[in-house]
């Protein structure tokens, strides 16, 4: 059991601490310290420990610990969008405002259907549907940012190039003899050999990153599709449950994306996604313009 961390919390407590100190400044100055500092501890320790194993107080701590955590990765991930939107191309952006406009729209219709005598109303959906929409979107923000950084990386990187050099380097691994069992042979023989190897290392990692290029090409066509078709249901089902209950199921299904976006960290060096999302829908992030 971690009971230190309660214990820890229900002493650092700021009227605790005061009261402590209080009872201890009390005691010295009535002449009897000796006597009544020991009395103060012994109250002090009672406190903590019966406080600290209350579970409604642990539950607290945990909560507020939490909510720390949320609030450390909500501004952190308030950073990474400012850095995506700050990176894109102008039509990734423009790709991107009209898809969030179509989400607005979603969010509309169906607060219109929750109010159908309140049409004037910008009445939202409920915070756990609108925070389904958030995580769409933001699927969609990081796989536009990951095309557009795997694209610059194959725009920078020669395959042909890297192609010639492995056909050089075995042409010349195979000039050495292999019966020559000479130092300075085996040293030859050494270099190319680890030169061929990272040739094609190079060669395999452009491949790879040709394949997940294509990869989230897709993916953005299929989710800025799958929010398009849930707006039109919505127009014509005109149902708010099916409506929640279609964008929970668009953002169930993205689990795979994420995973693999994960995987191409390397490619956009913005860190791995986790379970707080901006609030994409609440406000247009400002965008500071990149030189």
């Amino acid at each position: 059991m971690h009971l230190g961390k309660y214990f820890k919390a229900a002493f650092t407590n700021r009227w605790n601490l005061l009261l402590f100190c209080g009872g201890l400044g009390a005691a010295l100055v009535s002449g009897s310290f000796d006597v009544l500092a020991p009395l103060v501890l012994a109250a002090e320790v009672g406190y903590v420990a019966l406080l600290g194993t209350r579970p409604k107080f642990q539950k607290y701590v945990d909560a507020m610990r939490h909510q720390g955590e949320r609030a450390s990765r909500t501004e952190s991930n308030e950073r990474v969008l400012n850095h995506i939107l700050s990176n894109l191309s102008e039509p990734a952006r423009q790709r991107y405002q009209e898809l969030r406009a179509r989400c607005l729209e979603l969010r509309q219709i169906a607060a219109d259907l929750k109010q159908p005598s309140a049409l004037d109303a910008a009445v939202p959906l409920d915070s756990y549907q609108s925070a389904g929409l958030d995580r769409l979107l933001w699927v969609y923000l990081r796989l536009l940012f990951t095309q557009h950084a795997l694209g610059r990386f194959l725009q920078q990187t020669r395959p042909e190039r890297i192609r010639a050099e492995t056909q050089r380097t075995e042409a010349r691994l195979k000039q050495v003899d292999a019966q020559d069992t000479s130092p300075h042979a085996q040293k030859i023989r050494r270099t190319l050999e680890d030169n061929l190897q990272t040739s094609q290392a190079r060669l395999a990692n452009y491949e790879k990153a040709q394949a997940n290029h294509q990869f989230v090409e897709l993916e953005i066509d299929r989710l800025e599709n799958k929010i398009k078709s849930l707006a039109e249901m919505a127009v014509n089902r005109q149902e708010p449950e099916f409506i929640s209950s279609q964008v929970d199921q668009v953002a169930t299904s993205m689990v795979e994306t994420e995973k693999t976006m994960n995987e191409l960290d390397f490619a956009t060096g913005i860190g791995p996604l986790d379970e707080e999302v901006p609030e994409l829908l609440q406000r247009t992030p400002q965008i500071i313009e990149q030189n």
